[in-house]
């Protein structure tokens, strides 16, 4: 018997009868031996593999009532020359059971979703050699520094051999001016044109040979393929015609020399270009300090990032970015939190106040309890999600993938039939091996894998410097389709919280001492409604009178008693006045709450206290309409409550008392009708209507569940940036719609151009070398967005 060890973490374990429980069932298996560890949430399982297969395993888990979590790998990828390359792995890795592989030609990386049957990463990384190219593993505290270091070495070389080409190329430049003008040219020798050519074919030109190799060997045909057998043709000929003394034919060594020469100078423009579409993330990188000054048994010490813990002292002076994510406990600074919210404006903060790694200190200074470190900060967390969803795939790029898989088949298909059919219609052979070499050269799946994902991460990027981050290309190009908008209305439209927004005194109390009265009374009170009427007499600054004997009823209000002895009382108009004044009614179809105040019975007064409406919302909305968008608000709330914050909002199609399951009934109901429906949220309640809507999104200040199920994060919370978000999304879409026209549109009539005989293969080397470097350089002018 063939035993195979397999190590799964397990979700769902509360205490240590669980894990007793799971391997119970495992052990009941036929060829299994399990050991279930509590503490580690995982599994060691030996077993063989003919007897109980591995699924078998994953379902007995099931079934017990527990999960195994898939887990996520990212591979950084070398030797890829184009769209081909990346399907061509994409395709090895997907063939392996429990993998699902997603590779992004622009940024050089694969993402891999692994459920537990899948193989070990070894196994995976070999897979990814045998089909021609290198890998190597990015942790999620990956150094970012490290893999720079490693791009700038490559392109240097890059450089070196670009550099090399062009010196030997330069004269078969000069000698085509000639020929480019009508007149003969014969300035180089023969022999003088194969010393020059050869070295650039089979030395600077030897990565198209060994990429072409690699890609056949794994059973795809890649760019290099095409360069390989154009440039070789052109070369294998003249040297043929040279070697041979045939004096009456012509030789091809310009060609051959210069289109490598500009292959070259492609991608070296093209890897520029793709370097600067992942500026997003090297500007949030920048952001984290690379030292933080700490206090440690007195003294101030400053130590590297890495060392940090979880309860360290963090000094931030002024100039400095925070470390850490924590809470100040001394000190007052002005922090500027644009580049990771979105907000514009410095905040103040104070002692008890959140602060964020990467955050930067404007004025003032503040010592800060560390509560996250390292990889566990927001803004580490925000990095994370930014590159995973730059290397996304929208549903957009499914054509142009399709269309890469077999470019280059079809490609060297019409290259052979282009030879065949002018050398048989023309008998010129010589000019049918030019044209097939210009088609050959012409063609390029590049410019159609980079159209859309280089526009994806530009995109993104500009979103997240901005606080707005998406969660993969999916939503990135769904928010462009918006044609419903649904909005919550507690803390989306609304501030989220309580505020005191009327006061009518109805004795001879003025308005400022009535709320003196009624915030001393609500001091010893931990209800919102209480502590909205604290913080508008602190607004005030007014002084509150001294109480004693506070006590509170349910459901009605609080009593204290005065210095001189009297009861004050305040609550429910019923219950602190004894009867609802006629006054009141005017606050209550407002949707407001309405508190009665009384001393010894006697009324003094009314406050009214509602949930605000943000200052930015009402502007939002008539933006969103502006753009087509029809915009709901569904609300919780009583109908008055919600009509009226809708009426200030400018929202005309409120639905109010909903429950949880009501949003999303009506956001499933609406998809029925065709529309595709975004839903804008912030709190649990939200969460089902959230995951029924087309896209939706999440108020940074809102609920870890609520953010968790949206597909974009608005981190400022402001409806503001929500307009933003979709005008970038549409933006986004407009830039990938164009990239894959000009893309289609280039080898659609490239191709042709080639086959005819009406492009010279150097001509087509220029074309080509140009085609993605224009793509990208495209998808750069979204940077340019505001």
């Amino acid at each position: 018997m063939s035993t195979t060890r397999l190590t799964l973490p397990i979700e769902g374990m509360s205490c240590a009868a669980c894990a007793l429980r799971i391997e119970k069932v495992l052990n009941r298996r036929p060829g299994v031996t399990a050991s279930v560890s509590f503490a580690s949430e995982s599994a060691q399982i030996d077993f063989d593999p003919e007897q109980t297969p591995a699924e078998s395993l994953l379902s007995a888990i099931t079934t017990a009532g527990f999960s195994v979590p898939p887990r996520v790998l990212s591979l950084d990828i070398d030797g890829m020359s184009c769209a081909a390359c990346a399907a061509r792995i994409e395709k090895v890795l997907n063939r392996l059971p429990g993998v699902a592989a997603n590779v992004s030609f622009a940024s050089e990386r694969a993402r891999l979703v692994l459920q537990p049957q899948a193989p070990d990463t070894a196994a995976l990384l070999a897979a990814v050699q045998r089909a021609g190219y290198g890998a190597r593993c990015l942790a999620d505290d990956d150094d970012s520094s490290e893999r720079d270091a490693r791009t700038r070495a490559r392109q240097r070389r890059e450089q070196y051999w670009f550099a090399a080409s062009l010196l030997l190329t330069l004269p078969f430049l000069i000698e085509m001016v000639p020929m480019l003008l009508g007149r003969h040219h014969g300035y180089l020798s023969r022999d003088w044109q194969l010393l020059l050519a050869t070295p650039v074919q089979w030395l600077v030109g030897w990565r198209f040979y060994r990429g072409a190799w690699q890609s056949l060997r794994g059973g795809g045909a890649n760019m290099d393929v095409l360069v390989a057998l154009g440039t070789g043709m052109a070369w294998l000929w003249s040297a043929w015609v040279t070697l041979g003394g045939h004096q009456s034919l012509h030789v091809y060594f310009e060609a051959s020399a210069a289109v490598i020469t500009l292959v070259l100078l492609g991608k070296l423009l093209e890897a520029r270009a793709k370097g600067r579409t992942a500026g997003a993330i090297r500007s949030l990188l920048a952001l984290t300090p690379k030292t933080a000054r700490v206090e440690r048994d007195g003294r101030i010490v400053a130590i590297a990032l890495a060392e940090l813990q979880v309860g360290d002292l963090v000094l931030v002076q002024h100039g400095e970015r925070v470390a850490v994510d924590g809470s100040v406990t001394e000190g007052l600074a002005v922090l500027d939190e644009s580049l990771l919210t979105g907000e514009s404006l410095p905040v103040e903060r104070r002692p008890g106040d959140r602060v964020y790694a990467g955050t930067q200190n404007q004025g003032g200074m503040l010592k800060v309890c560390a509560s996250s470190v390292g990889s566990r900060t927001q803004l580490a967390a925000i990095v994370r999600r930014v590159a995973e969803a730059q290397g996304s795939k929208a549903p957009i790029q499914q054509l142009a993938d399709r269309i890469a898989a077999v470019f280059v088949p079809v490609v060297l298909a019409i290259a052979v039939l282009t030879l065949l059919a002018s050398g048989l219609i023309s008998g010129d052979w010589q000019q049918a091996m030019i044209s097939a070499v210009a088609v050959l050269v012409i063609a390029c799946p590049c410019a159609l894998g980079l159209a859309t994902p280089t526009a994806v991460m530009v995109g993104m990027g500009n979103g997240a410097r901005r606080g707005v981050l998406f969660r993969h290309a999916a939503a990135l190009e769904h928010a462009a389709a918006i044609r419903l908008l649904v909005l919550d209305k507690t803390g989306t439209l609304t501030v989220g919280k309580p505020q005191l927004s009327d006061i009518v005194p109805l004795a001879t109390q003025d308005p400022a001492q009535l709320l003196a009265l009624a915030a001393a009374a609500e001091a010893g009170s931990s209800h919102p409604l209480g502590h909205a009427l604290l913080a508008a007499a602190a607004e005030r600054g007014l002084s509150l009178p001294p109480v004693t004997d506070f006590a509170a009823e349910v459901g009605a209000g609080v009593s204290v008693r005065l210095a001189d002895g009297s009861l004050l009382r305040v609550g429910v108009p019923a219950w602190a006045l004894g009867e609802t004044p006629v006054a009141a009614q005017v606050y209550y179809d407002q949707g407001k709450t309405v508190l009665g105040v009384s001393i010894d019975g006697v009324a003094q007064g009314l406050l009214a206290v509602a949930d605000q409406l943000r200052p930015s919302s009402a502007a939002a909305v008539a933006a969103l309409q502006q753009q087509g968008i029809r915009v709901v608000m569904l609300s919780g709330d009583t109908a008055a409550s919600a009509n009226h914050i809708g009426a200030q909002a400018g929202i005309s199609e409120v639905h109010a008392a909903l429950k949880p399951e009501d949003k999303a009934d009506l956001v499933r109901g609406w998809q029925a009708q065709g529309l595709v429906v975004a839903m804008v949220g912030d709190g649990v309640n939200d969460a089902p209507a959230l995951a029924a809507a087309n896209v939706s999104f999440a108020m940074g200040a809102g609920s870890d569940i609520a953010i968790d199920a949206a597909d974009v994060t608005l981190m400022h919370g402001d409806l503001l940036h929500l307009v933003d978000a979709i005008r970038l999304s549409r933006a986004t879409v407009g830039k990938i719609r164009q990239n894959l026209f000009f893309a289609f549109f280039y080898n659609v009539l490239g191709i042709p151009l080639a086959a005819m005989g009406l492009l010279n293969p150097v001509l087509a080397g220029a074309a080509m070398a140009l085609s993605s470097v224009s793509v990208v350089s495209n998808s750069l002018l979204l940077r340019r967005w505001r």
